[in-house]
């Protein structure tokens, strides 16, 4: 197994994402991310599979008029280092090097933004550290333990993960989305990966999902449900809807974090599994609203 860079030519024509990486070391692989404006709040935008930081580029400009915007790589996604072994992966390796992420830049203060498995390891992540954490914004994710089932179309959307020769990303992306994607924006997405080799971390992610209480990470997971369902800080559960693999989460986590009912029963109109490519700018407003309501 080695760890792999992404050629910085391959992001030269990224639409609409003009701003400079900076990289940080979270336990050996270096984690990319882009920081944008000032302020006491911090938003910190969390993308999951099979997507990179260019997924939140419709919402940057308006939640960097209410503070600073964090937008991090997962490792093996974006500009952040690849391993060439699926086993590297797990739910493990993903949560640590979010916690060494947040540690290395001492985050405070923290709006968490986190759709699919940013959600999942972000809402991990506050559970565990809520000093860090003020407010929650879980968007078309939850928090799976094993003690229940997930969708046909989720195993399908897995098995074919694991198993197509080639990996279209770009495609994958537009699959999950209700409006029609520009060729331009499938290739972004498709850029950080220039190998078939490096895919290994989008290949490896789906399969990480508990689906017994016995499979690695339920316990992690667990443990964060039971520490969430005493969370007292504002959280707001903000959904798309159109996306028929994580719909049925959304009750779940408005019924598990007490918080969450003080929020407007919202759902982002006209948008699929990716809701910040369909709509992102509404999504921002709903955010910025949140964030100044409370």
């Amino acid at each position: 197994m080695s760890l792999r860079q992404t050629p910085e030519s391959r992001f030269v024509d990224i639409p609409d994402y003009d701003y400079d990486p900076q990289f940080v070391e979270v336990g050996g692989p270096r984690m990319a991310y882009v920081d944008v404006g000032t302020g006491d709040e911090t938003v910190l935008c969390l993308h999951g599979e099979p997507t990179w930081g260019f997924l939140y580029r419709k919402l940057i400009p308006s939640l960097s008029d209410v503070g600073r915007v964090i937008v991090p790589d997962a490792i093996g996604f974006g500009r952040s280092d690849k391993a060439d072994d699926p086993a590297y992966y797990s739910i493990d390796q993903h949560y640590e090097a979010l916690v060494a992420f947040l540690e290395a830049l001492d985050l405070t203060d923290i709006t968490l933004v986190g759709q699919d498995w940013g959600g999942i390891l972000g809402l991990t992540a506050a559970a565990n550290h809520p000093d860090r954490f003020e407010r929650l914004v879980p968007m078309n994710t939850g928090l799976p333990d094993g003690s229940t089932g997930m969708p046909d179309l989720w195993h399908q959307f897995r098995e074919f993960v694991e198993s197509v020769d080639e990996l279209r990303v770009g495609d994958l992306v537009a699959n999950g989305c209700v409006t029609e994607l520009s060729e331009p924006v499938k290739a972004a997405y498709d850029a950080p990966f220039q190998s078939e080799a490096v895919k290994a971390g989008a290949r490896a992610w789906p399969g990480h999902v508990p689906l017994s209480p016995d499979d690695p990470g339920a316990d992690l997971i667990g443990a964060a449900r039971e520490r969430l369902a005493s969370w007292n800080k504002p959280a707001f559960v903000l959904f798309s809807d159109s996306d028929p693999i994580t719909g049925p989460a959304r009750d779940d986590l408005r019924s598990l974090i007490p918080t969450a009912t003080e929020q407007p029963d919202t759902w982002i109109e006209g948008a699929g599994h990716f809701l910040q490519e369909d709509a992102g700018e509404a999504v921002a407003a709903e955010i910025v609203s949140f964030v100044e309501r409370t």
